[in-house]
């Protein structure tokens, strides 16, 4: 992360919106109350684990009941920021770009992407996904008539520096960053790098483990 305040619940921060998808489950099946147990065996979790941390959130369990559903939702979206919009830009409208703005799930936790950028003539002018795609020429104009506060950054890695200078030009003072390189950023400007390359490093490791029988080793 390029910003100075770490987060230190990071572990937590992760787990808390799979947590949320069970617990809105629950709601939807009308249950009053769910246990940090029932989270933890959903997940392969340890209950204390669980409990650990939905304790970030401040909600306390209510023993032999655990947590009222309707306020652990609220509680959670709350800790997430889930429960205010946040306008967002695709800064990169190739095959990552245009995924990410057609990711439905995203108006659920108050992302809403409204518009892309990009300079390739041919997508500039188009609309995907109900998106505008606009010329990245017009980045500095455009971003504050759109009131856009993260940008989605999903350009080509060699252009990822210069898009970069672009973005924090325009004002913009967060962005999720999706390609692979490190970005250098003002102190003030927030950088999240997105490393799907991890992510299968993890799945693969998970394979070839489970072919050997040693799942447990994770």
């Amino acid at each position: 992360m390029a910003n100075k305040n770490k987060v230190s619940y990071g572990p937590s921060i992760r787990r808390l919106p799979s947590y949320l998808h069970i617990i809105r489950h629950a709601q939807s099946n009308g249950d009053q109350f769910i246990s940090g147990t029932v989270i933890a065996n959903e997940l392969n979790l340890e209950p204390i684990q669980v409990r650990k941390d939905l304790a970030i959130t401040g909600i306390i369990g209510k023993p032999k009941k655990g947590y009222p559903v309707n306020e652990l939702v609220t509680a959670i979206e709350r800790y997430l920021g889930w429960n205010v919009t946040h306008k967002a830009i695709i800064v990169g409208a190739g095959n990552l770009g245009s995924a990410l703005s057609g990711y439905q799930e995203f108006k659920n936790h108050g992302l809403d992407i409204i518009a892309a950028f990009d300079t390739d003539p041919a997508k500039v002018g188009k609309i995907v996904h109900g998106l505008p795609i606009h010329s990245l020429d017009q980045l500095t104009e455009l971003v504050p008539q759109l009131h856009a506060e993260i940008a989605i950054l999903t350009v080509p890695s060699p252009y990822a520096t210069s898009t970069c200078e672009s973005i924090v030009k325009a004002g913009i003072k967060a962005i999720w960053n999706f390609t692979n390189i490190k970005l250098k950023v003002p102190a003030d400007i927030m950088v999240w790098r997105e490393d799907l390359s991890s992510g299968y490093a993890m799945l693969s490791v998970m394979m070839k483990l489970a072919q050997k029988g040693d799942t447990a080793a994770l």
